[in-house]
């Protein structure tokens, strides 16, 4: 079957599998070719496919899984492949410090529009 994982603005993932395991919010759950068609949300972590017997993982952020036919399509906000989970866990670990930081930014940022736009309806109406 085809794993296709996609983001708001590219397909991160389009491989042939022979499995796919993810996790909703009841738990995980594995498909395989013959499995039936169905959608499914499904939660951040970790999802993994096997080709040829050798087990791959994904860190997604939540999203929805859509298996129809022979294809699973897998859409989430954000996604990391890596080469193996050590790696993974790094290079998830930087994007989501890199994410905190563009956070606060603009938290930051909101925080001073906020406050001219007080200030200048103080001084309209005094």
């Amino acid at each position: 079957m085809t794993l296709k994982i996609l983001l708001p603005e590219r397909v991160v993932l389009d491989e042939t599998v022979d499995k796919v395991v993810a996790e909703s919010p009841q738990g995980s759950f594995g498909l395989l070719p013959r499995h039936v068609d169905f959608v499914a949300p499904i939660v951040p972590g970790l999802l993994s496919y096997t080709q040829d017997e050798e087990e791959s993982f994904v860190a997604v952020d939540e999203g929805v899984l859509v298996k129809c036919g022979a294809e699973v399509l897998v859409s989430v906000r954000d996604a990391v492949v890596g080469p193996d989970l050590d790696t993974l866990e790094g290079t998830v670990r930087d994007r989501f410090d890199e994410r905190r930081e563009q956070e606060k930014a603009m938290h930051t940022a909101l925080a001073k529009i906020e406050t001219e736009v007080v200030r200048r309806f103080t001084e309209l109406s005094g």
